[in-house]
């Protein structure tokens, strides 16, 4: 099995963001345990200071926490902190560039909210 990683962003953050994932589709419940960085490292044959790294911004960030001579576990209230996170980048990322674009192209926020639906409909098929 091949695992794969953008070119384009660090993969350091790319470690990070797949273990939020995993949190966020409760992969990893709050209280659980996550992986090792040994274990990470020998499953994505990656350098450990690049997997270290990627953990530590989630330490950083309140979502993880070690115990000591145990391992690292998913902190209470890392799921909704996240959600929050990736709702505001979210809008940031995509809401925002979306409604300029629209605005210089004349567009009302009814006919944005049509075409949302209409491609939403298309998935759901």
């Amino acid at each position: 099995m091949t695992i794969s990683f953008d070119n384009n962003k660090p993969i350091f953050l790319q470690m990070k963001e797949r273990i939020e994932d995993q949190i966020l589709n409760d992969q990893l419940k709050e209280q659980e345990q996550i992986p090792s960085t040994t274990e990470l490292v020998n499953f994505y044959k990656l350098n450990h200071l690049t997997i270290a790294k990627g953990i530590k911004l989630l330490v950083d960030a309140g979502v993880v926490y070690k115990k000591r001579g145990v391992g690292m576990f998913v902190a209470e209230g890392a799921k909704e902190k996240l959600l929050q996170q990736r709702k505001e980048l979210f809008v940031d990322e995509y809401v925002l560039p979306l409604m300029q674009e629209a605005k210089k192209l004349g567009m009302a926020e009814e006919e944005i909210v049509h075409l949302m639906k209409q491609i939403k409909g298309r998935e759901q098929t």
